[in-house]
């Protein structure tokens, strides 16, 4: 039977339990979770620790459950076994932008938002992600990138304590992917919220996460910690030592992929 489920870190949430809620010091504390797809177990008594403020990105192979871990941290799935301690002021971004054609940016930037939000919060956010001249555009017309960029603005208005990234680069071409991964840096350091990105791109991890790890199998199978100063320089060697440490983890031989 499952237990309790999202129950937030805000000290001034309740809990859907009613029991005193506890004093976390993690963004994310996940416990023994599991989650079955007929029958099989795709996250299995899966462990989990997201410190305040850091940024953690999840690495593995299609299949392992990173997607499904992190619907399960934003509230999108709820059919589980084990304890998800995650804040009340989350925010989720996917690879598709999700947003709604028939609204303009500014109005697809605060779907969802309690109450009558005033414009000029749209507004503010989306000039922080540098998208303040498409405002009153339509979605069509946005490039790929200025969708994405749209996609991020409607998560920053909700303020989030965490921040859910499920391949947010996936589908943008090369030079927009390297502009949004340091858009996504610099928003991060900005903001101080703890950041989990899903990602399939070991450069990209490295580049942008404090801590990185591996899934497989349902659970957490390696972690690494990156201890490089920032901005990254994907030149320095210990980069490339991280990188390649990280490949092999995956089962990717990086002697065959230097050849």
């Amino acid at each position: 039977m499952a237990t309790d489920v999202h129950r937030p870190v805000n000290p001034q949430a309740t809990e859907a339990s009613g029991a005193e809620e506890p004093r976390l010091t993690q963004a994310v504390r996940v416990q023994g979770l599991t989650r079955s797809f007929d029958g099989r177990a795709v996250i299995d008594d899966l462990q989990l620790d997201v410190r305040p403020g850091e940024f953690v990105a999840l690495l593995g192979r299609s299949g392992c459950g990173k997607s499904t871990l992190l619907r399960i941290l934003a509230g999108l799935d709820r059919d589980i076994e084990g304890t998800v301690l995650v804040p009340r002021r989350k925010a989720v971004a996917f690879q598709a932008p999700r947003l709604m054609p028939w609204k303009k940016v500014w109005r697809n930037v605060l779907l969802g938002l309690p109450g009558k939000p005033d414009r000029a919060i749209a507004d503010r956010a989306l000039e922080e992600v540098g998208l303040s001249h498409r405002t009153d555009a339509w979605p069509k017309t946005l490039s790929g990138g200025e969708a994405q960029r749209a996609s991020l603005a409607r998560a920053l208005v909700r303020e989030p304590d965490l921040l859910l990234l499920d391949e947010p680069f996936g589908a943008l071409d090369a030079l927009t992917r390297i502009k949004a991964q340091h858009l996504v840096g610099e928003l991060w350091q900005r903001r101080g919220c703890a950041v989990l990105l899903v990602t399939h791109d070991v450069e990209e991890a490295v580049l942008l996460a404090d801590r990185v790890l591996v899934m497989d199998e349902g659970v957490i199978a390696h972690e690494q910690e990156i201890d490089l100063a920032r901005p990254r320089d994907i030149t320095d060697p210990r980069f490339a030592e991280i990188r390649g440490q990280l490949l092999e983890r995956l089962g990717v031989d990086t002697a065959a992929e230097a050849a």
